[in-house]
């Protein structure tokens, strides 16, 4: 229990150093290294930005994100001037192709859709539209087109890790089915997880990453 409380303590100073968060709406519980967020932030990019905090502090094993995003009256824009700025935004990206990604938005809540090559496109599209105004939410359904064969997508990922500073691998296990990469074993933090997931993301053909790994405490 006292476990929690440290780590509860240090989660709640992680966000009040984080700049890009008012942490004084933002609540923080800890069970058995589970970190849950509660309260309200003015946009989504601070409420993913929160997320991002916790998951820096060492002997987080796993985040709960229930914080709600509240837009200030003077922030609240209408379904369809988000989404033209969307569109803009995302045919102004040079790292995308050219109307790949199409845009849904009700609600606050933008959909994106449609097909790219590679892992960084679609992280690079959902990362552009959750920064605009009114956003309250991001789901991202942009499928990852499979470009090649993935007989040798174990031995590119082994030596990924194996240049990765952030990485030890010999706790990660790495299994291929159907082009989806399925990571298991142990990790010590959050930095070494999403490590192995990039390593994998980065793979050309790899259309899936599913992640078990666990991350084991300090």
């Amino acid at each position: 229990m006292s476990n929690d409380h440290e780590l509860q303590q240090r989660v709640i100073d992680e966000l009040e150093f984080e700049p890009s968060v008012d942490s004084a709406h933002v609540g923080v519980s800890v069970h058995e290294g589970v970190v849950t967020l509660t309260g309200h932030v003015p946009s989504f990019v601070e409420k993913f930005a929160a997320e991002r905090a916790a998951r820096r502090v060492k002997g987080v094993r796993a985040v709960a994100q229930e914080i709600e995003v509240r837009l200030p009256a003077d922030k609240k824009t209408d379904d369809d001037e988000i989404a033209a700025r969307a569109v803009h935004i995302l045919d102004w990206d040079i790292a995308l192709p050219y109307r790949a990604v199409g845009v849904k938005v009700e609600h606050g809540i933008v959909t994106l859709s449609g097909e790219v090559d590679w892992a960084y496109q679609r992280a690079e599209a959902e990362y552009d539209v959750r920064k605009l105004s009114g956003v309250k939410a991001v789901i991202n359904d942009i499928r990852i087109r499979a470009r090649v064969e993935a007989e040798d997508v174990k031995a590119k990922i082994r030596a990924a890790f194996e240049r990765s500073a952030e990485l030890e691998s010999s706790g990660v296990t790495v299994t291929i089915v159907d082009r989806k990469v399925v990571l298991g074993g142990k990790v010590q933090s959050w930095v070494e997880r999403e490590a192995a997931e990039r390593a994998a993301w980065s793979v050309p053909g790899v259309v899936a990453v599913e992640d078990n790994m666990v991350i084991t405490r300090p």
